[in-house]
């Protein structure tokens, strides 16, 4: 009798290991229930950035409105002459205005307040756009670029959700704010990316 109980109990447990189980996904929000179309969209839009990683561009990261919403992509890219920073917002968004910051990495030297928010508007590039756009392509000549190199790339946009605040996603800046900055090499852009050389 033991041998089958034993056998009874390692089958179950065996079965119930096996079986394939699937995340449980988070209740529709009102946005997305009554927009079906712009969630595929967005699951979408999250398949593309990993598409992007394959090499294609030197870096790419999601461009996130509000804190939890994708509201497109930035590129980095290398004509050989200079680095080339694109936002680009999906469908359902437009930008308002841009801010980006290139620095050195070491010098760790972004504008930032004493408790440790990014200043914006000290940043060396920005733009606004009165009647928005869909993309914003910033030029840095690469003698201006260390080898180890941060962006924190911000932008105002409007989308589905109204007005948001985007950050290019990486690192969190440390201070009070969401706010985040991205750090990459030069050495890993070859000069000759996809549509520039």
């Amino acid at each position: 009798m033991k041998k089958y109980t034993f056998l009874l109990v390692t089958f179950t447990v065996l079965t119930f290991l096996s079986c394939n189980v699937e995340p449980v996904r988070e209740p529709l929000s009102a946005f997305e229930s009554t927009n079906a179309e712009g969630l595929l969209k967005e699951n979408q839009q999250v398949d593309e950035v990993d598409d992007l990683n394959d090499g294609t561009y030197c870096e790419v990261v999601r461009l996130m409105a509000g804190q939890h919403y994708e509201a497109g992509i930035i590129t980095v890219d290398n004509d050989g002459q200079n680095l080339i920073i694109t936002y680009t917002v999906n469908g359902d968004w437009i930008i308002n205005a841009t801010h980006l910051s290139v620095i050195n990495c070491s010098l760790q030297s972004f504008p930032i307040t004493n408790a440790g928010n990014p200043k914006v508007g000290q940043f060396e590039y920005s733009d606004t756009f009165e009647n928005g756009v869909t993309e914003v392509i910033y030029t840095i000549p690469l003698n201006e670029v260390s080898e180890t190199y941060c962006f924190a790339a911000h932008a105002e946009v409007i989308g589905p959700t109204g007005e948001e605040t985007a950050w290019g996603e990486g690192k969190d800046f440390g201070g009070k704010s969401w706010a985040m900055y991205v750090e990459a090499n030069l050495s890993d852009c070859d000069g000759g990316g996809l549509g520039y050389g």
